[in-house]
C-alpha cells in the first residue's frame, strides 16, 4: 500500500497526530465501509472544520457520478444532509484529477452567514483509478486554508482504501458465493444422474429380459418382474415430480387450495396408505378427539405426512411409528415420531436444506435431499413450522405446525378467490 500514511507538512498539535494514525488503524481494521466512513470523518473534524461531507461515485454504465454518502456534523446539522451539497466541486475534481476549491453564494433566499458556501472537491481514488468525487462544505465561511486541504487529501486518500477494502471484501464475497453454487450445482447434477439412472437401469433390465425371444418365462416370473418395473417407474416419477415441486416452491409459483380441513381423516388416509407400502412397521396413531379444523391445501399436507412417513420407514426399517395429533390452542402439532438409531445434532440444522442429506453409509438408501425442503416450503406456505428433534439411538421426532381456524371467513377455500383474481369475470 503506498500513499500518505500521514499528511505533508507540519502537525502543530498532539490531538492532530492522534487523529491521523487513528483514521489510518480505522481503515486497516474496520470491515463494514459505511461505519468506517462514519468513524472516519468524525475524527476528520477534530482536525479541521467542516459542516457537510458527501461522497459520489461513478456509475459504470452511464459514466455520471451518484451520491453513495452524506453527513452534516456543523452548520445545518438540523437538516439532513443533502446530497446536492458540493455535486459540482466533486464532478471537478473527479474529472480533472485535481483538487478543487470552490466558492458559491445561495443568494438572498437563505439568510445570514449561511449563504456563503465554500466546497472543496477532491478526486477518490480507489486502486489507483479515480472513481469519483469526496467533498467538504463549509457554510459561512472561513475559507478552507492550505493546512486544511492537506489534512482534507489525507482523508480522502484513506477514505480510497477503505472503498477498496470494501470493494475487495465484496469482490471476495461474490466468488466465493459462485464457487459454492458451482459445488452446489456438481454435486446436484451428479446426486440426479445417479438416483435417475437407478431406476432407469431397473427399467430397462427387466423390460429387455421380459423381450428376449430365446426364453419363456413362467407367469409368476413375468409378474415379479413387472411388479419390479412398476416399482421402480413409481420411483422414477416421484424423483421428477420432486424436481419439480422443488422448483416450483423455490419460485413460488406452485400454486394451492387453501381450505377447511379435517385432519383426522387425512392423517388416517396416509397412516393406510403407508401402513401398505411398509407393512413390517408397526404403525400407531395418537389422535386427540377434539381437534380443531385447519385451513390447508389437503393434498400437499398429505405428501408432506407421506414424505416423513416414507423416510420413517427408510431410516428407521421395522421401528415403531406414532402419528401424533394436538391441539394446541392455535395451531395444531402433528408429529411423526420412530424409535430407530437417530440422528446426530450437528446434522439437525442442516436437514431441511435443498439437496442436504445425512451422511449415511448404508449405499441402499436412495435419495435427492429433496423430500424435508419440499416439506419445510409447504408448511411455510401454510403459515406453519417444521422441525425435527432426535438423539443418537433414542429415534426422531419431526411436528410441524397448521394454524387454527378461527373465525367463519377463513374457512371459505381460498382457491375460490383465488380463481375470482385470476379470471375477474367469472
Amino acid at each position: 500500500m503506498t500513499g500518505p500514511l500521514i499528511p505533508p507538512g507540519p502537525l502543530t498539535h498532539g490531538t492532530e497526530l492522534n487523529a491521523v494514525y487513528t483514521i489510518a488503524r480505522i481503515v486497516a481494521e474496520t470491515p463494514d465501509t459505511e461505519a468506517g466512513l462514519d468513524a472516519v470523518f468524525r475524527l476528520a473534524r477534530t482536525i479541521f472544520i467542516f459542516d457537510i461531507v458527501s461522497l459520489y461515485i461513478e456509475n459504470k454504465e452511464t459514466g455520471e457520478l451518484e451520491p453513495y454518502y452524506a453527513r452534516a456534523l456543523g452548520r445545518g446539522r438540523h437538516r439532513e444532509a443533502e446530497l446536492s451539497w458540493g455535486e459540482p466541486a466533486a464532478i471537478e475534481s473527479f474529472r480533472s484529477g485535481q483538487t478543487v476549491l470552490r466558492q458559491e453564494d445561495v443568494g438572498p433566499e437563505i439568510k445570514g452567514r449561511e449563504r456563503r458556501r465554500d466546497y472543496l472537491g477532491l478526486p477518490m481514488l480507489v486502486g489507483g483509478r479515480c472513481v469519483g468525487g469526496l467533498v467538504f462544505g463549509r457554510f459561512g465561511g472561513p475559507s478552507f486554508p492550505p493546512e486544511h486541504v492537506r489534512l482534507a487529501e489525507f482523508v480522502a486518500w484513506h477514505v480510497g482504501q477503505l472503498l477498496e477494502s470494501g470493494r475487495m471484501a465484496r469482490r471476495i464475497a461474490t466468488l466465493e458465493a459462485q464457487r459454492e453454487l458451482a459445488r452446489m450445482q456438481d454435486e446436484f447434477i451428479s446426486t440426479i444422474s445417479h438416483e435417475l439412472r437407478t431406476p432407469l437401469g431397473f427399467i430397462k433390465g427387466y423390460v429387455t429380459t421380459l423381450m428376449r425371444e430365446d426364453v419363456t418365462w413362467e407367469p409368476e416370473t413375468q409378474f415379479e418382474f413387472l411388479h419390479i418395473i412398476d416399482e421402480e417407474s413409481d420411483r422414477l416419477r416421484e424423483l421428477i415430480d420432486n424436481l419439480l415441486d422443488s422448483s416450483r416452491l423455490g419460485s413460488g409459483s406452485l400454486k394451492m387450495i387453501f381450505e377447511s380441513c379435517r385432519l383426522m381423516a387425512l392423517i388416517r388416509d396416509a397412516a393406510e396408505r403407508n401402513q401398505v407400502a411398509s407393512p413390517d412397521t408397526q404403525l400407531q396413531l395418537e389422535i386427540e378427539a377434539d381437534l380443531p379444523e385447519v385451513r390447508a391445501d389437503s393434498t400437499r399436507i398429505a405428501q408432506v405426512l407421506d414424505n416423513l412417513l416414507s423416510n420413517a420407514y427408510k431410516y428407521a426399517p421395522g421401528s415403531n411409528v406414532i402419528i401424533r395429533a394436538l391441539n394446541m390452542g392455535d395451531f395444531v402439532r402433528i408429529e411423526v415420531e420412530d424409535s430407530g438409531p437417530g440422528i446426530s445434532s450437528k446434522f439437525i440444522p442442516h436437514l431441511f436444506e435443498r439437496f442436504y442429506r445425512v451422511p449415511n453409509n448404508n449405499q441402499t438408501i436412495h435419495g435427492t435431499g429433496l423430500g424435508l425442503y419440499i416439506c419445510r416450503k409447504i408448511i411455510e406456505s401454510h403459515g406453519g413450522k417444521i422441525t425435527a428433534e432426535s438423539k443418537p439411538g433414542m429415534g426422531a421426532n419431526f411436528n410441524f405446525t397448521l394454524p387454527v381456524i378461527t373465525s367463519a371467513k377463513e374457512k371459505l377455500p381460498e382457491s375460490t378467490h383465488e380463481t375470482d383474481k385470476d379470471n375477474p369475470g367469472s
